[in-house]
């Protein structure tokens, strides 16, 4: 912290002292007047502090030992880092800038991006007190996770997968979420309670193996990438979400593509087939791999899907606010049930919070088995906020219970 400090830009050190002064924090010698008073600097202005030395602010901030006070000082300095990413100019962009510049400004940005750093838990990463030599640095790491359901409601992590900027495997670890699973969704995770029996690694593990890249200044890469950074508490500010950068040029506004879709649309082939479980590697060198393609040549990030995609979008349904209770294991069975048929392939994804309803993407072989399956759903047509059709229909659980959820058409 001491070295960071020493390093850091003059502006963010004021920033810094001006924080501790809103806060009222209090460092080995009290607060920012109480230092200037011991350190026997009368003459300083202390409300000015454009006027103060950066050896002084250094001496003050050093000052502070509280594992609380150093974690709100690097919550700040990210912050000043983030705003500093978002006005860079033009002439000072590379093409790893311009894709952080393309995540930050997104609408949904702020929101997605925006954690409960300040937790004991919660790593954060000191970057943003760092000289400006490791804020500029180029290197990336991309990084994926599969999360179970656990007792309480919460997304548990159980593995995590990370590459390096040459899709090398720098990571790839089953963790112990420390709580009971309820629901391994084995169909999206391809986790097992086998594959967890014998792990022994924590989030706190994980954070420490990742620390080393982070502190260094790479860049952290991924599809969605905040509900990745959520489930391992990791607060970094230089991240590049290819959900948040590019975009089908079919899509509504609110519409995020999948990594799938994208890998093949801007690569050329499929991370998976419809219907196979994740592989958080796998997932991780995607989208590295979609990164890695706008880096070596710029592209519009609207992209245009092909007339097979557009094909492939009518033999799809969408299975919408499915609750929670509801297990994900079970879900192709209770449709099939719905659907008058068990001619299709089911791709589950996880709730957007935790413990709330999630959804499912239903693969059919062809647009008109799709249409059959749609009509064959017992409930009442209507129409989305975007006008497409769908139906409010009600499962029957095998444990006696029922859910309602939404099945609505693609297009």
């Amino acid at each position: 912290m001491d070295h960071n400090l020493a390093t850091a830009e003059k502006n963010v050190l004021e920033e810094l002292v001006k924080l501790v002064q809103l806060r009222g924090l209090r460092g080995e010698h009290g607060g920012w007047i109480d230092f200037l008073a011991v350190c026997n600097q009368k003459a300083s202005t202390p409300s000015n502090l454009s006027m103060v030395s950066r050896d002084l602010l250094v001496a003050f901030l050093t000052t502070f030992k509280k594992k609380e006070d150093l974690k709100a000082l690097q919550c700040r300095a990210n912050s000043l880092l983030v705003e500093k990413l978002k006005q860079e100019t033009p002439e000072n962009y590379t093409p790893e800038k311009m894709l952080i510049r393309l995540t930050m400004k997104h609408p949904e940005f702020s929101s997605d991006y925006s954690f409960p750093s300040l937790s004991n838990d919660w790593f954060v990463s000191d970057i943003g007190m760092k000289s400006s030599t490791v804020m500029k640095s180029t290197d990336m790491i991309a990084v994926d996770c599969e999360m179970v359901l656990c007792d309480d409601g919460t997304e548990g992590l159980v593995r995590v997968g990370a590459v390096d900027r040459h899709l090398k495997v720098i990571l790839d670890k089953y963790v112990k979420p420390g709580k009971p699973i309820v629901d391994y969704r084995t169909a999206i995770t391809g986790v097992t309670s086998l594959d967890i029996e014998n792990a022994t690694l924590s989030v706190a593990d994980i954070q420490r193996e990742l620390q080393q890249y982070l502190s260094d200044g790479s860049i952290l890469v991924g599809h969605s990438l905040n509900k990745d950074m959520r489930v391992l508490k990791i607060d970094h500010p230089k991240v590049i979400d290819t959900a948040l950068v590019f975009k089908f040029s079919n899509a509504r506004n609110s519409r995020k593509p999948s990594l799938n879709d994208l890998h093949k649309a801007i690569c050329g082939k499929e991370v998976r087939k419809e219907g196979v479980s994740h592989d958080c590697v796998h997932d991780a060198a995607a989208s590295m791999n979609i990164a890695l393609a706008f880096i070596k040549k710029p592209f519009d990030t609207t992209v245009t899907p092909s007339k097979e995609m557009l094909e492939a979008e009518k033999s799809r349904l969408f299975i919408h606010r499915i609750p929670s209770y509801v297990p994900s294991e079970k879900l192709n069975i209770v449709l099939a049930g719905e659907f008058h048929s068990t001619k299709f392939k089911l791709d589950v994804k996880p709730g957007k919070t935790q413990g709330g309803n999630y959804c499912a993407v239903v693969v059919f072989d062809s647009t008109k088995e799709a249409d059959q399956a749609f009509e064959n759903v017992n409930g009442y047509k209507e129409k989305d906020s975007f006008g497409l059709p769908q139906k409010l229909s009600t499962l029957k659980l095998s444990s006696g219970l029922s859910a309602s959820c939404y099945v609505r058409k693609m297009v």
